[in-house]
């Protein structure tokens, strides 16, 4: 089976060559790489350069720029814009209508509530989800 490929002009005047995602039909860039197992929600784009590991979800009207780097099982909702240059961890998730601003970094595990706005150059630090548990520290006495 031979790829379709769609030709979307930007606003320089250069023509940029998309595809259908094979899990959601989301607008994929040709030189960008998405996993399989990722879900592209039809309404979705992925620009050039941009890398999106296995078990992610992407909402509709989302907008992921060129060159950002996404995690396995990053949750990103709808209407998210995802900065040129960011790096997001593994198993962050990203609210609805939150921007994302170029080059931030997103540690793995994070929360980004819904309507977040995050300038560029930002990092926000993980969250360790799998802490060590000291047997009897839990307990009541």
């Amino acid at each position: 089976m031979s790829r379709v490929y769609l030709e979307v002009e930007n606003e320089d005047g250069t023509a940029e060559r998309y595809r259908k995602h094979v899990n959601g039909k989301g607008m994929v860039a040709a030189s960008a790489k998405v996993d399989a197992s990722t879900y592209i929600h039809n309404t979705a784009y992925v620009e050039a350069g941009a890398h999106i590991g296995r078990g992610s979800w992407i909402g509709a009207g989302s907008w992921i720029d060129r060159d950002a780097q996404l995690a396995e099982r990053v949750f990103v909702g709808m209407n998210v814009h995802i900065g040129a240059g960011s790096r997001i961890g593994r198993g962050v998730e990203i609210g609805t209508h939150s921007r994302i601003g170029a080059n931030s970094t997103i540690g793995d595990g994070a929360t980004i509530e819904r309507d977040t706005t995050l300038p560029a150059g930002s990092t926000l630090p993980g969250v360790a989800r799998n802490a060590t548990r000291v047997p009897g520290f839990d307990r009541a006495a």
